[in-house]
Order: structure tokens, then C-alpha cells, then sequence
């Protein structure tokens, strides 16, 4: 199976490393990559957010699956160009794909489909910001309608800066903002697979959105992740599937816009039960990470059974009793202005360590100048090149080896300037 990768981050680098790791697949093609995913797939510089692009590299490479990552390309019909292309494609349509890319169109079809999640107001004037802010009261959650990278939300019990960041959202083209009740309790991450009626669900993993420890800072696209979750009750999997995904990909395929690809249920566990946070229309990053570490199931035909229609005629998917950790290296001012271009060294010490393998998100090669003739001088340096730089993920059998690993691979990787959270796990390795 020949296989083209969209995207350039580490959630495409996991994808990559787990269709590389599997015997059906005989080529991968990346577009545009990055240069971890250099390493195990040949790199093509198209846009990612070109659907006609991407569409005409797939034809003309002769791939038999395209596997779009981020949202972007996604709400863009990146997916819906490949397709009409004829070729298969793991990813929603645009239609699709407004489950992420537009919250209040995704709160429209929870309450079609009986989903349970927090009561929302659609607003879309100051006036409006004002009173749902003191209709709900404290803590605040206020959303960006539409695509933010992560950073559109804010939960907040100081209401000048929830209307700061609602006023923020109004100003945008088509401005929007979705301001909802608080949902208490535990968060969790569940990637269901769907092939436009038939869900299938990945295990379920928790991320960490603030920067700093102790869930402070500011939000973030995702500061780490672990899985398995040994807090989590007992049958969530099954009743996320029968309460919110199935529900949801039946209301979506009625609608005439099947979703076919992966929905990202984030969930709070609240005192009043189990409540829809958010959808995503893609793999989360960075719980994708470490839910790809645990599939045993090799994953290319997984995806492609997904992207033709065929997800009742796999045997169940196999997963590792191991727990994973990982943790991302941030580079300098992230999440707010960042600093690029520090060069980045020691992956392959991190990666000698057992159990630990690192992921590329923002890195780029630099050429350095050529000096002299010292063919040496003059190899290209690996720089960071973008918010999160490096995801490093432990493999162990428990969430407290898999954590030591983890961290014994950040410690060896240099960057100056970066950070990184240190209780990533730590709560839930310790019983809590």
C-alpha cells in the first residue's frame, strides 16, 4: 500500500512512524513533512491547505490512501478534493470537517443528535457577551466560533478577561463566540474512527493545555499527554460510543455529510456525568502520540477500511498493556511569541534510551554557511522552527516507567531557551 501523509507536525510524524512500522505498506510520501518525517517518508513540497495540489501528488504518485492531519487542510476540502480525485482519503469533507470548525454548527448537532455537553449561548454582539457571561456566572468559558490552534478557548473566574477574549473573538471575520456553561471534573480524550456509519473507538487518553505545572499559564495546543488512564470508570469507552460518536456520525451521515475519518471527543467527567467538552475533526496532538505507542493493530489498514467504507469487516484492534507518556519541548515564548532558529541537539541520545522515541513538530534543517571545505561545516542543522517543537515519548509498563522514560529523553535533548512541563502523569502515576 502506497500511502501520502498531509501535514507537518508531530501528530503526522506518529502517523508516519506507525505506517512505516507496518509490513502492507510498500511507500510514504509526506506533504510538506518535516525533517523527522524526512527520515521515514519521501518529502514533497506542496501546501497542505491546497486541495488541488495534494490532490494532483496523489495522482500522480499513485498512492492507494491519503491521510489529511491537521484542521486546516480539512475545513479547507482538502479531503473533498482527493476524493473527487477518486482516490481514497482518511479525513472529513468540509462539511464534515465544521464539527471543529465552527462550535456553535458542533453544538447544533449534539443537540440533534441528544449528545450530552454544556449549555450554550450563541452570541454575536457585545450587547449578547454581557448578559451570558452574568446569565451563566463564574467560572467563565468562553470560545472562539472557528479554528484557533488550540488557544481559542478561556476558562476564567475574572469576567473583565472573558469579555476581553469574547470581545477578541467578535472582532475576527464571521465573528462568533459560543459562551457555555462550566463543565467540572476530569478531562478525557477519545478518538472514535469512522467510516461514515460504523464507529470504531481508539483508548482513551488525557492531555495538558495549560504551559506551566500545576495546569497554570496560559492554554496551549497540548503540553503532553499519557494513556492508559487508570482513574477512568469502568465502560466510558462503550458509553461515549452509544451516547455521543454513534449518535453523532448517524445525525451527520442524515444530514447527507458522513463523516469519515477520525472525531476527537473531548469530554469532562463531571459531578452531573459524562459531558461533550469539544469536537475535534482530526487526531488530537498530542494524545495521538500516545495512543499510536499502545496499537498493536497495524494501522494502514485500519485507516484505509475507515476511508472506503469497510470498518465492520476488521477483527478488533489489539492495543499494548504498556502505559505512554510524552512530553513536548516548547521552544522560547511559546505559546506566545516564539523564538526560532536555536539549533537542537541530542534526539539521538534521548533515543538510545529504552523505550523512548521523539517526534518532530516545529523543527526545519538550516544549511550552515559554507566556511570552508570542511564537508562537516557545512551539514544542515536541525532548529526549531515553531511553538512546540518535540514531542519525546517513555514507553514502560506503567505510567510511572513510562513517565521516567520520557523524561530521561527530554533531559538529553538540548534547545536553548525551551520548556517543558515535569508533571505530565504524575498525578495519575501516583494512584490519583
Amino acid at each position: 500500500m502506497k500511502i501520502l501523509v498531509v501535514g507537518t507536525g508531530a501528530r503526522e510524524h506518529a502517523l508516519v512512524r506507525s505506517l512505516a512500522a507496518d509490513p502492507q505498506v510498500t511507500a510514504l510520501h509526506a506533504a510538506p513533512g518535516n525533517p523527522g518525517i524526512g527520515a521515514l517518508a519521501q518529502l514533497h513540497p506542496v501546501d497542505a491547505l491546497d486541495g488541488e495540489a495534494v490532490a494532483a501528488l496523489a495522482a500522480e504518485l499513485g498512492v492507494d490512501l491519503v491521510v489529511v492531519g491537521p484542521e486546516a487542510p480539512l475545513v479547507a476540502g482538502v479531503a473533498d478534493a482527493v476524493r473527487s480525485a477518486g482516490i481514497p482519503v482518511f479525513g472529513p469533507s468540509a462539511a464534515g470537517a465544521r464539527l471543529e470548525g465552527s462550535k456553535a454548527f458542533a453544538k447544533e448537532v449534539m443537540a440533534a443528535a441528544g449528545v450530552p455537553t454544556a449549555e450554550p449561548r450563541v452570541v454575536t454582539s457585545a450587547d449578547q457577551i454581557a448578559d451570558a457571561l452574568d446569565a451563566f456566572g463564574a467560572p467563565y468559558v468562553v470560545k472562539d466560533d472557528g479554528l484557533a490552534a488550540g488557544k481559542g478557548v478561556v476558562v476564567t473566574s475574572d469576567r473583565d478577561e472573558a469579555l476581553a477574549h469574547a470581545l477578541a473573538c467578535l472582532d475576527k471575520a464571521d465573528g462568533r463566540v459560543v459562551i457555555e456553561d462550566y463543565l467540572d471534573g476530569p478531562e478525557v480524550s477519545l478518538f472514535v474512527l469512522s467510516d461514515g456509519s460504523t464507529v470504531v473507538p481508539l483508548v482513551p487518553a488525557q492531555d495538558f493545555k495549560r504551559a506551566l505545572d500545576g495546569d497554570q499559564g496560559p492554554n496551549t495546543g497540548g503540553m503532553g499527554a499519557y494513556s492508559p488512564l487508570p482513574w477512568a470508570p469502568e465502560g466510558l469507552v462503550d458509553e461515549v460510543v452509544a451516547q455521543v460518536a454513534q449518535p453523532t456520525i448517524d445525525e451527520m451521515r442524515r444530514r447527507g455529510m458522513p463523516f469519515v475519518g477520525v472525531l476527537y471527543v473531548g469530554l469532562a467527567l463531571t459531578s452531573r456525568g459524562t459531558r461533550v467538552v469539544e469536537f475535534n475533526a482530526r487526531f488530537g496532538d498530542p494524545e495521538t502520540q500516545v495512543v499510536l505507542a499502545r496499537l498493536a493493530t497495524p494501522l494502514a489498514g485500519v485507516l484505509r477500511a475507515a476511508a472506503t467504507g469497510a470498518l465492520d469487516t476488521l477483527p478488533p484492534l489489539e492495543w499494548r498493556d504498556d502505559a505512554a507518556v510524552t512530553v513536548v519541548v516548547a521552544s522560547h515564548g511559546y505559546p506566545g511569541s516564539v523564538r526560532s532558529g536555536d539549533p537542537i541537539t541530542g534526539i539521538e541520545d534521548a533515543e538510545a534510551i529504552d523505550g523512548v522515541h521523539v517526534l518532530h513538530a516545529g523543527t526545519a534543517l538550516r544549511q550552515a554557511p559554507a566556511g570552508d571545505d570542511d564537508a562537516a561545516l557545512r551539514e544542515a542543522q536541525l532548529v526549531a522552527a515553531g511553538g512546540r517543537v518535540l514531542t519525546v515519548v517513555g514507553v514502560g509498563a506503567d505510567l510511572t516507567a513510562a513517565r521516567a522514560a520520557a523524561y530521561a529523553g527530554v533531559e538529553r535533548i538540548d534547545l536553548p531557551g525551551s520548556h517543558h512541563r515535569t508533571d505530565i502523569a504524575q498525578a495519575a502515576a501516583a494512584g490519583e
